[in-house]
């Protein structure tokens, strides 16, 4: 009982924050818990949702090249200017993180509740975009690693 009104209350405040990600995201895991014998579907979505999501993030990103909005030249434009630069930095720093972080979420259930709903304030009160929680467990890694934190 306590997941559903869990997830009530986050389909509640994503409604109220007019987030339609959180909304539908809220709404699709009511759906699933509701369909008798989805523990299966579920855990093979928790499991492998990560990377499906990385998944389609990634075509989305290749959609320009593909349409031709990005060619060689602005791959070129990006060694020749200081925020080209610092972006590529950027991308490799994430890309790194990142793999640290799904490590992180895999083991530690705790940091991934704080992560979780971190990033569930951030959507709704700051109408920032969740496609943070695993940015945000490599970020916390490090930290944890710079500060010799124990994980348990």
């Amino acid at each position: 009982m306590e997941s559903w009104i869990f997830l009530g209350i986050i389909l509640a405040i994503a409604l109220i924050a007019k987030n339609s990600s959180l909304v539908i995201a809220a709404g699709v895991v009511l759906l699933l818990k509701a369909i008798p014998f989805s523990g299966k579907l579920m855990t093979l979505i928790e499991g492998k949702g990560i990377n499906w999501g990385v998944t389609i993030i990634s075509v989305a990103i290749l959609i320009p090249i593909a349409t031709g909005k990005i060619g060689f030249a602005d791959l070129i434009s990006v060694f020749k200017s200081p925020a080209g630069l610092i972006a590529l930095a950027c991308g490799v720093l994430v890309a790194v993180l990142s793999r640290q972080g799904v490590s992180l979420l895999a083991v530690t259930p705790q940091v991934t509740v704080a992560l979780l709903f971190g990033t569930i304030l951030g959507v709704v009160l700051l109408n920032g975009v969740a496609a943070g929680p695993v940015i945000a467990s490599g970020i916390t890694y490090c930290i944890i690693s710079i500060l010799h934190i124990g994980i348990n």
